[in-house]
């Protein structure tokens, strides 16, 4: 298969790195359990499910180092590209949208199997579409933070709230790196403002009730190996905090939601993306359909 620059334009696995299953049978391999749901569904996420292979996540780690080069001739493509997007100068947190316009690997994790099947799950077995991707990257030493934050209080510009997160290690991430933490539950608080996402960390405290602020101190370290995932809610309270080890901790994120969703907006959904009015689906090169093709 010839590629094209701008690998959005397939709307298709293009590289050998993941197998499409076939036949309803082979596919039941890599449904998740009953339980699995059942533990999203009542606490607003679910974790440690693996999605790569450890050569795939050595892959990913090789198309990283150059998405991370500034001179990259094809950083057009990319939504967002921040070498550091901390708001704090002792600290540094790479963050970038649309890398998936750019390498076979990225591009194809869309489609992986494992991946599209638990969202399709999670999603109360709704078609899966594409909203986009992110990579966020701590050094060792002195990566900065993620606020706490909800996912969909930076997506409004798309309705209705029928989105989903999937946060991908491709180090091992531990308290001591900056893992994701969760607030079970906090899905329940409804729609908050938003804070700067690369700001203070508890910046979130101002738009919460005494009883829920007091829940920011009791959060849930997410520590997994690389390769496997956390699924979350879009209401769902997370963030995470500095990397104070001497173990870079990096990961990608891939952003859902189900088929049928509108814009909400008649601005620019995405930057450099064609706009979508306000009403009309969102879908096509920039969204396209992942399960079931």
């Amino acid at each position: 298969m010839k590629l094209n620059r701008d690998l959005s334009m397939h709307s298709q696995l293009v590289s050998e790195m993941f197998s499409w299953p076939t036949t309803p049978e082979a596919w039941e391999k890599y449904k998740i359990s009953d339980e699995q749901v059942a533990h999203f569904n009542e606490f607003g996420y679910v974790s440690n499910i693996k999605l790569l292979e450890e050569w795939q996540v050595d892959q990913l780690n090789e198309e990283l180092n150059i998405i991370m080069d500034t001179k990259h001739p094809n950083h057009d493509l990319l939504y967002e590209f921040h070498t550091n997007e901390s708001t704090d100068p002792t600290k540094i947190i790479f963050h970038s949208l649309g890398h998936w316009r750019m390498t076979p690997g990225f591009h194809d994790v869309l489609w992986n199997p494992a991946f599209v099947m638990a969202a399709y799950q999670l999603l109360g077995n709704k078609d899966v579409r594409f909203w986009h991707d992110q990579l966020f990257c701590k050094p060792a030493k002195h990566g900065g933070v993620v606020a706490w934050h909800q996912d969909y209080s930076y997506w409004t510009r798309s309705t209705p709230m029928q989105h989903l997160t999937a946060w991908i290690g491709l180090d091992d991430a531990s308290q001591e790196n900056g893992c994701l933490q969760y607030i079970p539950k906090s899905q329940e608080w409804g729609l908050l403002d938003k804070p700067v996402l690369t700001g203070a960390m508890n910046e979130l405290r101002t738009y919460l009730t005494p009883e829920q602020a007091q829940q920011l101190d009791n959060p849930v370290p997410i520590e997994m190996k690389k390769g496997y995932a956390a699924f979350h809610h879009p209401l769902l309270v997370h963030g995470s905090f500095e990397n104070f080890s001497d173990k870079q901790r990096r990961a990608f994120v891939l952003n859902v939601f189900a088929d049928g969703t509108q814009s909400n907006s008649d601005e620019e959904i995405l930057v450099g993306v064609p706009k979508i009015n306000k009403g009309q689906k969102m879908e096509g090169q920039f969204f396209p359909k992942l399960f079931p093709m």
